[in-house]
């Protein structure tokens, strides 16, 4: 049997058409490499100033970078190194930053007062907040010796005749303390046993007192993250620091 003959015309377009194929392919090939070259060298680039910020111990900026590289290129050799030292980093960043949120709730002072020099060591509220807000302040003082009392500044002075028992809460933990209103006037409570306070504040976290303002006899329950208390930077003021005034 004889086949047919192709015409030279169909035989130069069936070539074409096959070289045309081969040239898409090629292309999609040639084009397919370089889309993926860019981004190994962007998590390349990344990982780099991930180990850098690791170097200096920037430990919120390398978080940062690390899920980035994480996110961006997930199946990169770059996150796969990133995914090994990511979590302890993070952990070490959190657990620091809020050690240093604590710390910054606290303010330390050395200055004259009347009748002599005085050190303390203040903290707000945390709850209530804003003008609400009531300072805890631990004090010594040349002549009068260490106190302990809460100020809520102002015209807001506390309920409390006599000596009364302020219900307090430490670390999920029930207690009383003994206090009493000064005779001064002052808007503040003095914490009877000062020593035995401080020292359950140094181990404290969070303390809660319940108090009653004269104010329509409001009743509030005062807050305090106490976790940052340093007790060094809580200055001695001499001989007079162990006088009860």
């Amino acid at each position: 049997m004889n086949l047919p003959r192709l015409r030279p015309a169909v035989l130069a377009a069936s070539f074409a058409f096959a070289g045309v194929l081969a040239g898409c392919s090629q292309s999609g090939d040639q084009a397919a490499a370089p889309a993926q070259a860019p981004q190994a060298d962007e998590s390349a680039q990344k990982l780099e100033t991930y180990r850098q910020l690791l170097r200096i111990h920037n430990d919120e900026m390398a978080t940062s970078m690390g899920k980035e590289i994480v996110s961006r290129y997930p199946d990169s050799a770059a996150a796969k190194e990133v995914q090994q030292t990511l979590p302890e980093v993070e952990k070490r960043w959190k657990e620091n930053s809020e050690k240093n949120r604590l710390q910054g709730l606290w303010l330390y002072q050395v200055s004259p007062m009347q009748g002599g020099t005085q050190s303390t060591a203040t903290i707000y509220s945390s709850q209530p907040s804003g003008n609400d807000r009531v300072r805890l302040v631990l004090r010594r003082h040349t002549e009068w010796g260490q106190n302990a009392f809460l100020y809520a500044g102002g015209e807001h002075g506390f309920v409390c005749k006599a000596n009364c028992t302020l219900k307090t809460v430490v670390d999920g933990k029930d207690t009383g303390i003994k206090a009493f209103a000064p005779s001064t006037g002052e808007p503040a409570l003095m914490i009877r046993d000062d020593k035995a306070f401080i020292a359950l504040l140094e181990k404290a976290k969070k303390i809660s007192i319940d108090v009653t303002l004269q104010d329509g006899e409001k009743k509030l329950t005062l807050v305090y993250e106490v976790g940052g208390f340093d007790p060094d930077k809580w200055q001695p003021v001499g001989k007079g620091n162990a006088k009860k005034k």
